[in-house]
């Protein structure tokens, strides 16, 4: 007999990037009640990445939002629940009731079989597993709640401790998800209380506010010890506590972004050098450029002929587009491009690329460092626009800055940071002019490139934004 289709189901978090263990609630995009369709945005999560729109697999009604905004999430964890039968006719809530019966007055439900009073609880699971939203798909999830009335009998009676007693029988123990709302959930979290070890009072063993805050207030044998209360209470209190100080925990971007840069400092032996370029035929080309018809609608941007420079450096000196594999010991040498472009974002430094950069035309490159910027800037920069990168442009001109010493991304061989393009007396033509001038910084992996190659790679760059005619001559 085919099993009948199962009503209550979980929408799990899924690995939106490779290697991804986490991912952060950002928004809810429906509410409990909402009706959601296949392929339908429902929550936006941000990881290690990016910020991603999730779509839900499968039509029905919103049960149960089982995490709140800002509440950190396991991959593989369900986060909401989805009634696939709207409407259809509730067996479950009604299971309840006997089951308690069932473990209280055992006599007359089993007047004639003592024996199988016990069955029907056990086999309960089965007729209230719609019941636990959310969890009714786990095993342990059905085997926990069976017990809590079971459990809530035979102790008051032994317990000589009253206050104690009741509490004890209605903590989920059973391995599994504890029932609580996602308000409740997250003051769990500011407060630092693990929802496991509070023992729920609400109703079907549901973790409430107060339950949380009564885990979390100090042990009534511990009276005269006050001492362990501020540190429960320190996370969420240091910040009042200390004033002219702001809080904010490290996730998401900004913590990958954290991780990476400190395995690349203490990875890559870092050799960064510096030149001095005049790049007033560079600024003329772009004012040209944004003239010419044929451009017209691409933005066009001194960012443009950089990175067409470096592209046309890195032809040149192939060697230098290369990458450390550690594991075998080897430097493998790439032929394609995934030109990188830093980018800030109120979510953090992003440095999503555009693939295979070499190969487009100047046109196609122009749109595509529009759309890129774009994107990031508006938060919808994907997992996979961010990995492969092999060479990054970083332009810290755009705040003034004259230079830097970049950080390599992980497994890059080099990134170029751009300085402020300013007007500065030049030496031009034997008499002293006031020039377009700017500092480009190359950052090198020195297990990669050596210094001569180094200073070919950053010398080639110079050149072709002294005099842009190169791109047409050397390309």
């Amino acid at each position: 007999m085919a099993a009948a289709p199962q009503r209550y189901r979980e929408f799990k978090m899924p690995d939106v990037g490779e290697g991804l263990t986490e991912a952060e609630i950002l928004k809810w995009h429906v509410q409990p009640g909402d009706t959601v369709s296949d392929g339908q945005v429902v929550v936006e999560v941000e990881t290690a990445k990016a910020a991603v729109e999730l779509p839900i697999p499968f039509d029905g009604t919103v049960r149960e939002l089982l995490w709140a905004e800002g509440d950190t999430v396991d991959v593989g964890s369900p986060i909401i629940t989805v009634d696939t039968t709207p409407g259809a006719p509730e067996e479950a809530p009604a299971a309840p009731a006997p089951a308690p019966q069932a473990a209280a007055e055992p006599a007359p439900e089993a007047a004639g079989e003592p024996e199988p009073a016990p069955a029907p609880a056990a086999e309960q699971p089965a007729a209230r597993q719609p019941v636990l939203v959310g969890y009714g798909v786990s095993t342990a999830a059905t085997k926990r709640r069976p017990r809590k009335p079971v459990a809530a009998v035979p102790e008051p009676a032994p317990a000589p401790e009253a206050a104690p007693a009741p509490p004890a029988p209605a903590a989920p123990a059973g391995g599994g998800r504890p029932l609580a709302k996602p308000p409740v959930r997250k003051l769990a979290k500011d407060l630092g209380i693990d929802l496991r070890a509070v023992r729920p009072t609400g109703p079907d063993g549901t973790v409430t506010r107060e339950d949380v805050q009564a885990a979390a207030a100090p042990a009534p044998e511990a009276a005269p010890a006050p001492a362990p209360q501020p540190e429960e209470a320190v996370p969420g209190q240091q910040p009042a506590e200390r004033p002219g100080e702001r809080r904010v925990p490290i996730r998401g971007v900004r913590k990958a972004t954290a991780q990476a840069m400190v395995d690349s400092a203490f990875t890559a032996p870092h050799v960064t050098e510096f030149i001095t370029v005049d790049v007033t035929r560079t600024m003329k080309l772009v004012a040209r450029l944004k003239d010419d018809p044929d451009l017209a609608g691409v933005r066009i941007n001194p960012l443009l002929i950089i990175a067409r420079a470096l592209l046309l450096a890195l032809r040149r000196n192939p060697d230098a587009h290369a990458a450390w594999d550690e594991a075998d010991q080897e430097i493998v040498y790439k032929e394609t491009v995934n030109l990188g472009i830093a980018a800030a974002t109120p979510r953090g430094l992003l440095v999503p690329n555009i693939k295979d950069a070499g190969r487009k035309s100047l046109a196609e490159l122009a749109t595509a460092l529009s759309d890129l910027v774009t994107t990031a800037r508006e938060g919808r920069t994907t997992p996979a626009d961010m990995q492969g990168g092999t060479v990054t442009i970083t332009n810290v001109g755009v705040f003034g800055v004259d230079s830097g010493t970049p950080i390599l991304n992980p497994g890059e061989s080099a990134i170029l940071a751009v300085g402020a393009i300013k007007a500065q007396p030049w030496v031009h033509k034997g008499k002293v002019k006031p020039r377009q001038v700017t500092t480009l910084a190359l950052s090198f992996d020195h297990r990669l490139i050596d210094g001569a190659l180094g200073s070919r790679l950053l010398a080639d760059v110079a050149a072709v934004l002294e005099h842009p005619r190169r791109l047409l001559t050397w390309g």
